[in-house]
């Protein structure tokens, strides 16, 4: 799975002379919380989210009355606020390299570039849609957790036994285990019976964690 994929296309962006009022009305419009900022040049320059507008704002403690912030705000440049050294991804990237960057960075989103054009955003809820379509949290049928002998071939034997019994496998993801001579695997299968994927993984001799029907 690639960043393309998942990101949001021709997200909408602001440019650094629009006012922080202007930003605001237009985040409350969209219902969203970061914007990119492109110069004349459609060149990517900065990046502004509500936390930047937050921080713009006087605060509660201010002696300023509500018409005077609103017409210091409406002086206020997207320019001087946004941030600038914007941490971006190329559309051609994998999802969970977009993943670790914003987990290590601590940031909510990142451009999408196509070289030096902006195609897209990829936010934190894009990545969360990405968790649930891997998981195939949408579909009906029989959810299963366990752990196999890090080896050539045992997931192989164990979807050969599904597909044995007509099951069909609409999720698979593997991940590491406490033990690093096992590897921890979790599927969602359909047109299964529970008790079908249970006797398959005691052939296998694999360690059941969870098993449950999801409707």
């Amino acid at each position: 799975m690639i960043v393309s994929s998942v990101m949001s296309k021709n997200p909408v962006f602001v440019n650094p002379q629009m006012s922080v009022n202007d930003v605001k009305e237009l985040m409350s419009k969209e219902k969203i919380g970061k914007l990119p900022v492109l110069d004349k040049n459609e060149r990517l320059v900065g990046i502004i989210t509500k936390k930047d507008l937050m921080r713009a704002s006087p605060s509660l403690g201010t002696t300023l009355d509500m018409y005077e912030i609103s017409y210091l705000l409406s002086k206020l440049k997207v320019e001087k606020i946004m941030q600038k050294n914007v941490i971006t991804v190329q559309e051609t990237e994998v999802v969970e390299e977009a993943a670790r960057i914003m987990a290590d960075k601590e940031i909510g989103c990142l451009p999408v570039m196509k070289g030096s054009i902006l195609t897209g955003i990829i936010t934190e809820s894009d990545l969360f849609n990405a968790f649930v379509n891997m998981f195939g949290a949408r579909h009906a049928g029989v959810r299963v957790s366990f752990c196999l002998d890090e080896k050539p071939g045992q997931l192989a034997k164990f979807t050969q036994k599904i597909a044995e019994a007509d099951g069909n496998l609409v999720s698979v993801v593997t991940a590491e285990c406490c033990d690093i001579t096992k590897r921890q695997c979790t599927c969602k299968i359909t047109g299964i019976e529970k008790s079908i994927v249970e006797q398959a993984l005691l052939e296998l001799d694999a360690i059941i964690e969870d098993i449950r029907i999801m409707k």
